[in-house]
C-alpha cells in the first residue's frame, strides 16, 4: 500500500572503440544482470523499489577507460544503520496499523459506543488510505530533496497525532488526529524509510529490507501489550500519552540514522497513472488481484479482538489473539520472500493467498468460541498474509522493464488504495446489518471470498504469462 516508486533509466556507459573494451563492456553488462541489477525487487509491503543506478558522477573508470558503477555498500556500520533506523520508522507506522483491532474494540466500547462498526471502521481504513496513496506522492519528494526533512515532518505528525488522540471524545476528532494526521505522518516516515535503503543495498536488498519489515510485526507485538497493560489502568488519555513517548523514542534513530548516499535529483517526476496499460490483460488480472487482495486483508486485522470478545473471550485471550497474528506476519514476511526468488513470484503469491483464504474460510469462518481454533487461525492467518503485499507489488515489476516499473506500479497502487479504503467499513455495515452470528459469519465470508477472487485473478495472469505450465518458474 504500501509507497516509494522511483523511475531509473540505466545510464549510458561509453565504450572505447576497440573491440577489447567492447567485450569488457559486454562482460560486465552481463554480470550487473546476473546479480540482478536493473531489476524491480520487493523492498517491504506494498513497496517495491527499483535497483537504483549510480549518476554519472558516480560512475568509477577502469584501466581502459571504460566508466562502470561504483558499487553499492552491501554492508558495513553505515548501512546497517540505516536498516536499524528504517526499522524503528516502520515500527511505528504499522504498528499501529497492527494495532487497530484494539482502537476498534475500545472505540467501540467508549468514545464511538454510539456509532456503527462500518462508521468505526472507516478511522482505520483512512489511515491505511493515507499511508499508502500519500506515499506514492512522497516518492518523488525523497528523489529530489532527500529524507531529512520528510522524516523530521513524519515524527512530528505520528508523535503529534497520538497526544491529540488522548484529548478527542468526538469521531470527528478522532478521525483527524488518528486517521489524517497520524495517515499522512506514516506516508511521510515510511516511503523515506524504504529508499534509504535502496541507496545503501542492491544484491543484498532483499535481506536488509526484510528484516526491515518485520518491524510492523515487532509493534504488532509490543503495542497491544502496552495498550492492554494500560487501558484499564491508566485510561485512554495517558495511554495514548505513553504511546507517544515509545514513538518519540523510536524517532531518535530514525532521525539519526535514516539518509541517502546518492545525490538528490532536486526535480519532482510525476506519478500520474496511466489506463493505457490495461491493454496488457496479465497486467489488469495483476491489478484487480492487488485490489481484492487489500480488500479482504484488513477486516481480520481490524475486527479480530471484537470477534473474539463477542465470542466469550476475556480482554486477555482476545489481545493475546493480535499478539499471535502479529507474530506469524514476522515469519510470513521473510519466509515466502527468500523463496520467491527460487520459485517464482506468481507461484509463491498463489500459493500464499490460498493458504490465507483457507485460513479465513476453513478456520474462522467456523471457529465460534473455540478457543483453540482461534489461536490456529490466528498464527496460519498472519503467516500467509505476512508476505502478500510485498509479493503483490513485485509480481507487478515481473511484467514490465524496469524503466516502466514506476508507471506501472503506480497505476496498479492507486486502484488497491480503494480497496483497502473501503475494506474495514464494508466489513463493520455486513457485521451490523445482518447482527450478531450471521453478521459475523458475513464479515468473514466477505474476507475469505476477496481473497478467492485474488487467488483466481493471480492464476489468470500467471496463466496469461506462461500457460498452464505447472513447473514454470514465474
Amino acid at each position: 500500500m504500501s509507497v516509494i516508486i522511483k523511475r531509473v533509466c540505466q545510464p549510458e556507459i561509453p565504450v572505447r572503440t576497440s573491440s577489447l573494451a567492447h567485450l569488457r563492456h559486454i562482460r560486465r553488462q552481463q554480470a550487473r544482470r546476473d546479480h540482478g541489477l536493473g531489476k524491480p525487487e520487493v523492498v517491504a509491503p506494498g513497496i517495491i523499489i527499483p535497483p537504483p543506478l549510480l549518476p554519472e558522477h558516480h560512475l568509477a573508470t577502469d584501466d581502459m577507460g571504460v566508466r562502470e558503477a561504483e558499487p553499492f555498500p552491501e554492508g558495513g556500520l553505515q548501512a546497517w544503520l540505516v536498516v536499524l533506523g528504517a526499522f524503528c520508522a516502520m515500527i511505528s507506522v504499522f504498528g499501529l496499523i497492527n494495532t487497530a483491532a484494539v482502537f476498534e474494540s475500545w472505540f467501540s466500547t467508549h468514545q464511538l459506543v454510539a456509532y456503527t462498526p462500518s462508521q468505526i471502521g472507516w478511522i482505520f481504513s483512512l489511515y491505511l488510505f493515507f499511508v499508502f496513496f500519500v506515499g506514492i506522492q512522497v516518492g518523488p519528494m525523497f528523489d529530489a530533496f532527500g529524507p531529512r526533512i520528510l522524516i523530521m515532518v513524519g515524527s512530528v505528525m505520528m508523535v503529534a497525532s497520538l497526544l491529540l488522540l488522548g484529548l478527542c471524545q468526538e469521531y470527528y476528532q478522532i478521525l483527524l488526529c488518528y486517521s489524517v494526521l497520524g495517515g499522512f505522518g506514516g506516508a511521510f516516515l515510511n516511503a523515506p524509510s524504504y529508499g534509504c535503503i535502496a541507496h545503501f543495498f542492491d544484491v543484498r536488498r532483499g535481506l536488509a529490507t526484510g528484516i526491515a519489515t518485520t518491524a510492523g510485526g515487532v509493534g504488532g507485538i509490543i503495542f497491544p501489550i502496552v495498550l492492554q497493560q494500560l487501558l484499564p489502568k491508566v485510561g485512554f488519555a495517558w495511554t495514548t500519552r505513553i504511546l507517544a513517548c515509545i514513538l518519540l523514542a523510536l524517532a531518535v534513530p530514525a532521525n539519526l540514522f535514516l539518509q541517502a548516499r546518492l545525490p538528490m535529483s532536486g526535480k519532482m517526476h510525476s506519478v500520474l497513472p496511466d489506463i493505457t496499460i490495461f491493454r496488457d490483460m496479465r497486467y489488469l488480472a495483476a491489478a484487480l488481484g492487488i485490489f481484492f487482495l487489500e480488500l479482504g486483508l484488513f477486516i481480520p486485522v481490524t475486527f479480530i479482538v471484537s470477534y473474539a470478545t463477542a465470542h466469550q473471550q476475556d480482554a486477555t485471550s482476545s489481545y493475546i489473539l493480535l499478539t499471535l497474528l502479529n507474530a506469524g506476519s514476522v515469519v510470513g514476511r521473510l519466509v515466502p520472500g527468500q523463496l520467491s526468488d527460487k520459485l517464482g513470484r506468481f507461484n509463491i503469491i498463489i500459493t500464499t493467498i490460498a493458504l490465507t483464504a483457507i485460513s479465513i474460510l476453513g478456520l474462522w469462518l467456523p471457529s465460534g468460541d473455540n478457543k483453540q481454533v482461534l489461536i490456529g487461525f490466528a498464527i496460519l492467518f498472519g503467516f500467509a498474509s505476512g508476505s502478500n503485499l510485498s509479493l503483490s507489488a513485485v509480481c507487478v515489476g515481473q511484467l514490465c522493464e524496469a524503466k516502466d516499473f514506476g508507471r506501472y506500479l503506480t497505476t496498479a497502487m492507486i486502484i488497491a488504495s480503494f480497496g483497502t479504503l473501503s475494506s474495514v467499513p464494508l466489513g463493520g455495515a455486513l457485521q451490523r446489518v445482518s447482527g450478531g452470528e450471521n453478521g459475523w459469519s458475513a464479515m468473514i465470508l466477505c474476507s475469505g471470498l476477496s481473497y478467492l477472487l485474488a487467488v483466481a485473478c493471480y492464476i489468470t495472469a500467471r496463466v496469461l504469462a506462461v500457460g498452464w505450465r505447472l513447473k514454470a518458474v514465474f
